[in-house]
């Protein structure tokens, strides 16, 4: 059987019927895929007898997951398959013309076999390599139940893509990072088990708003400037990338049947939108989680890195790791080796993120000659040139691709600098989480401003 043959053949969710779903149809079933995932992580795998991979917690929130339960695999094989292929195909090793309607079908036949292929893999890695230790004897069920986690995360994915808001993927960052920063916030049990509401005079708090009032009612200033710091980290964080998203360029546009109409083209700074981040987020986790599980296999540390904790103390894993300088700072312990550790996160996101930019805008449509396509077709073009696609392409080069290296470095440094302030729940993931709400929010607003809720729609407007 040829591969197309098989592409054809990979089971999908079934694309709705009309050309536009409703808000409310939308809304339903980007609802029940949400609540399908908490339920889902919040089911133990049969047969675990140790989760190794719990002390990298902080790992999950990027990958969509929760370690030790039926979803443990979360996005990781979605986002190592849309990696890999981009690459492949961004570099010409594999010819795929995405600009085409069988092209970029091909392309996500492809992505998905890869997809499949990746869950098979990272199930056999975990449990062999005792990231996720079975009981004697559950080895192969506890890769089924990996497997088939794994298969329903692609699934709940494309069912986001084609019947509610936005993707899978994006859906469960935003709730990772939702449920994560709610309870970095609130949690009133403490690092000990009790409950701190119950006897707030003598039990710590885990939240870091009651670490906060807990820490001025019995006088401890260190850890109430901790506290403090993460709260403010956090908010800034917020209220930058809001800011961030709001730059743009705006190229101008003609009707070229309606003299004297016209419309201004908006092209975001973020050009790539939130993708990059996503995909250089995800391979810096896995990387680290994969350092993590080879150390634990072999035995002894290798140039991947070496942990304690969870917590990578050498090798590659720990000049790419996210180190916290403001509680570093705030209470004295800061040495020159965390500044150069910093500087390697930093380059190593600014630089993926600008790589990854590229390619997604040449894999998705996005680039200057696709772009050219869409206005002339849509009867548009800029006043004052010829109305030719060549002449049209050099214009829109002169943006796009310096918008697309410099906000895809952008960003990579926004997400970085995120993470060494130490907010709550990562800095990648809160700048993720808000920049996926942000783009959500617009475009509900776009296309389904007259379907909504009243109250909704009195809001976007």
């Amino acid at each position: 059987m040829a591969l197309k043959d098989i592409l054809k053949n990979l089971p999908e969710v079934k694309p709705p019927v009309e050309k536009k779903l409703s808000f409310n149809v939308k809304l339903k079933w980007t609802l029940i895929v949400l609540v399908a995932f908490f339920v889902l992580a919040n089911i133990p795998l049969f047969g675990l007898a140790k989760n190794s991979l719990d002390r990298f917690q902080y790992l999950a929130v990027i990958l969509g997951t929760d370690f030790g339960s039926i979803i443990s695999l979360g996005i990781g094989p979605i986002v190592m398959a849309s990696i890999i292929l981009q690459l492949l195909v961004g570099s010409k090793i594999i010819q795929i013309d995405t600009t085409t309607p069988e092209g970029k079908k091909y392309f996500q036949g492809l992505q998905k076999l890869m997809v499949f292929f990746f869950i098979i893999f990272e199930a056999a890695i975990y449990v062999v390599m005792r990231g996720l230790e079975a009981l004697p004897g559950y080895t192969g069920i506890m890769i089924f139940q990996l497997v088939l986690g794994g298969v329903v995360i692609v699934f709940m994915d494309e069912l986001v893509q084609k019947w509610g808001f936005g993707s899978g993927v994006s859906l469960f960052i935003v709730a990772g990072v939702g449920w994560r920063l709610f309870t970095g916030l609130f949690q009133f049990i403490g690092p000990e088990g009790g409950n701190c509401l119950l006897n707030f005079a003598q039990v710590a708090c885990g939240g870091k708003v009651l670490v906060l009032i807990q820490s001025v009612i019995q006088g401890a200033p260190t850890e109430a400037l901790r506290a403090l710091v993460v709260i403010v980290a956090t908010a800034l964080i917020f209220l930058v990338v809001v800011w961030a998203q709001s730059l743009k360029v705006e190229i101008p546009l003609v009707y070229d049947k309606l003299r004297g109409y016209g419309i201004k083209w908006p092209l975001s700074f973020f050009y790539a939108n939130v993708l990059p981040v996503i995909l250089v987020s995800a391979l810096a986790a896995n990387v680290q989680l994969f350092a993590g599980l080879l150390e634990n296999w072999l035995g002894h540390p290798t140039f991947l890195g070496t942990f304690s904790q969870g917590v990578p103390v050498s090798g590659f894993s720990f000049w790419i790791y996210q180190v916290n300088l403001l509680d570093l700072f705030a209470t004295g312990r800061i040495v020159w080796v965390n500044l150069v550790q910093a500087f390697g996160h930093i380059l190593f996101y600014v630089i993926f993120s600008a790589i990854f930019a590229m390619f997604w805008i040449k894999t998705s449509g996005m680039d200057a000659s696709s772009q050219a396509k869409n206005i002339l077709s849509s009867g548009l073009q800029i006043p004052g040139f010829r109305k030719d696609e060549r002449v049209l392409e050099s214009i829109l080069k002169r943006y796009i691709m310096p918008l697309t290296i410099m906000g895809g470095a952008a960003v990579g440094l926004l997400a970085a600098g995120a993470d060494l302030l130490g907010a709550i729940g990562s800095g990648t993931g809160i700048l993720l989480a808000v920049m996926i709400i942000y783009q959500l929010y617009n475009s509900i607003a776009q296309q389904h401003a007259v379907d909504m809720h009243p109250a909704l729609k009195k809001l976007s407007s």
